[in-house]
C-alpha cells in the first residue's frame, strides 16, 4: 500500500492566492486562506509556512484557461509561480481550474442563503476555489 499523500493546492490570481490541503485517503480538502500577491511579488514567507506547516508531498497549482481551452490572461503569471514554487524542492503539478471560482462562489452563496454562512469575502472565495481544485485533482488520480 501506498503512504497517503498531503497536496497543498493553490488557486493563482494577481491579488490573492486561494489555498486548500487534501489528502488522497479520504480524497477532500479543506480551505487554508490566502497568501497575497502583491506588486511587490508573492508572499512566498507565507507560502514557505504553509509547506513547513503540512509538510505536502506535493503541490497543485490550478491552471486558468477560457471556456474553449485557451490559455488565460494570466498564464505567463502562473508559469513564473511554479517556476517560483520550484525552489521549494516539493514536486508540482497542474490541473485545469476552468469555473473553480464561479462553483465556489456559487457553493459559498448557497450556505449564505441556507444561513449556514455569514458574509462571503473574496479571500473565502479564493480559497474554496483551492479547495475544488485539490478536489478535481484528488478525483483525477
Amino acid at each position: 500500500m501506498s503512504q497517503a499523500r498531503t497536496i497543498l493546492a493553490f488557486d493563482f490570481g494577481l491579488r490573492r492566492i486561494g489555498v486548500a490541503v487534501g489528502q488522497d485517503v479520504t480524497g477532500s480538502a479543506s480551505p487554508l486562506g490566502v497568501v497575497d500577491n502583491r506588486e511587490t511579488g508573492v508572499d512566498f514567507d507565507g507560502v514557505a509556512a504553509l509547506i513547513d506547516e503540512w509538510r505536502p508531498t506535493l503541490l497543485v497549482v490550478g491552471m486558468p484557461a477560457h471556456a474553449d481551452g485557451s490559455p488565460s490572461d494570466i498564464q505567463e503569471y502562473v508559469d513564473a509561480f511554479i517556476s517560483d514554487l520550484e525552489h521549494f524542492g516539493v514536486p508540482i503539478d497542474t490541473v485545469d481550474e476552468r469555473h473553480t471560482s464561479v462553483e465556489a462562489e456559487r457553493v459559498l452563496k448557497n450556505a449564505r442563503s441556507a444561513g449556514t454562512r455569514g458574509r462571503i469575502s473574496k479571500e473565502m472565495i479564493d480559497s474554496a476555489a483551492a479547495v475544488f481544485i485539490a478536489e478535481r485533482y484528488l478525483a483525477s488520480e
